[in-house]
């Protein structure tokens, strides 16, 4: 069975509820906790995303530098 991924808040008594769970009742789960990243205030927005370079070797002409424009 897949795994499912819940986003919720921790109550003020500390506790974390899951419902409605898509597994049946007396099914052994796994549970794991970690806190969620703020994204506010990241001073790296691109962190963490997939970079691509196309043909990273290549030459590259005098009129596609910006500051020689």
């Amino acid at each position: 069975m897949e795994s499912v991924r819940i986003e919720t808040i921790v109550d003020e008594q500390g506790e974390v509820h899951l419902p409605k769970l898509p597994f049946p009742a007396g099914q052994k789960v796994e549970v794991t906790v970690s806190p969620r990243p703020s994204s506010q205030g990241t001073d790296f927005p691109l962190r963490g995303l997939p970079l691509k370079y196309d043909r990273p070797t290549d030459p590259v002409a005098d009129s596609d530098w910006d500051s020689l424009r």
